[in-house]
């Protein structure tokens, strides 16, 4: 198994070298892609310096398998050529999600897509991911019939630009490249990516486009609100459910508990409910603060945490890999 990092250097990228060696992710060769500015320098993994090297000479040694986390304009010139020689994959940015002949893929909702035969295959964006991680089992169910969400996204989610801004305020020292318009510190910013024609923003409507495609419906009214929180742990987000059929509470409840990549953390009583400060560095999407919506008749509440770089990144990317794995799909590039 050779295995390519393109992005190694940047946040993502380092947590899915960490990811990938906590999970013991099988790999005879890493190579480490890095901008050019990068190139001979190291990244650890499993205690061995990796040497940082051109993407060009990481196509040349014909990998089984590319990560990318390196913006969406690397990907799109890029990922074809690796998918050329027969590499698959996986990657982080935007440039292919909303493409319909493109997997989108969370492999606790919709691995079956990754049976379609793409070499390329899409990680979703941190929000959609944990979002889809709890609404899948309600909608197979109950199916939705409208969203309204609201998310709370940590510094983190800009890379390091975004915790540091967020560090430099709290020592009130100046920013010389912020990562936003405003100061972060003690402060909300309701404005993820870039504003459109109807006074949304990209990340507001990614969750629309996203959550429809991974759920495989077209039918979800689903409205966003984006906000930008001085928090490093991770993404929250509260949302408002309206299915179609009705339902108990507690066979939500128990739905939860049972669904895989789910942790229920929901005792209000013992002030239990899930925080991006103790999400941070797991892998499991925290569910709680589970309650009707009495202004409709099928209308459900619920507060959903999860670590944007582990769940909402890195672990489902690794996680797509090891279903790759698992199920044959890269036997071909293996024996």
């Amino acid at each position: 198994m050779k295995l390519t990092i393109v992005g190694a250097t940047g946040m993502v990228g380092q947590t899915m070298l960490e990811v990938l060696e906590q999970t013991s992710f099988p790999c005879t060769s890493l190579f480490a892609v890095a901008s050019p500015s990068s190139v001979g320098k190291e990244v650890r993994f499993r205690g061995k310096a990796i040497k940082i090297i051109d993407i060009e000479d990481a196509i040349n040694k014909k990998p089984d398998l590319a990560l990318f986390s390196a913006g969406s304009d690397i990907s799109k010139h890029w990922a074809p050529l690796f998918a050329a020689q027969n590499t698959y994959v996986i990657d982080n940015s935007s440039a292919w999600r909303s493409q319909p002949d493109i997997p989108l893929v969370v492999p606790e909702v919709n691995p079956e897509a990754l049976h379609k035969g793409s070499l390329i295959i899409a990680n979703p964006n941190c929000s959609t991911i944990q979002l889809v991680v709890a609404l899948a089992p309600i909608h197979k169910q109950f199916k939705i019939k409208r969203l309204v969400i609201s998310t709370y996204q940590s510094v983190t989610g800009s890379g390091y630009k975004g915790i540091n801004q967020l560090l430099q305020e709290q020592q009130n020292k100046s920013v010389e490249k912020p990562a936003y318009p405003h100061p972060i510190h003690l402060n909300l910013i309701p404005h993820g990516g870039a504003f459109d024609e109807g006074f949304y923003t990209t990340e507001e409507r990614k969750l629309e486009v996203e959550t429809r495609k991974i759920l495989s419906t077209a039918e979800i009214a689903i409205t966003a609100t984006v906000v930008r929180v001085p928090v490093i742990g991770g993404h929250s987000m509260a949302v408002n459910i309206e299915t179609e059929k009705p339902f108990e509470l507690e066979a939500i409840r128990q739905l939860m508990a049972s669904s895989p990549g789910i942790k229920m953390e929901d005792d209000p009583a013992a002030n239990i409910y899930p925080m991006p400060l103790y999400a941070q560095g797991k892998d499991e999407v925290f569910v709680g603060r589970v309650r009707r919506d009495s202004t409709i008749a099928n209308g459900l509440n619920m507060w959903i945490v999860a670590d944007n770089l582990r769940k909402g990144a890195a672990t489902n990317a690794v996680q797509i890999a090891s279903y790759l794995l698992k199920n044959n799909l890269l036997a071909q590039k293996l024996t």
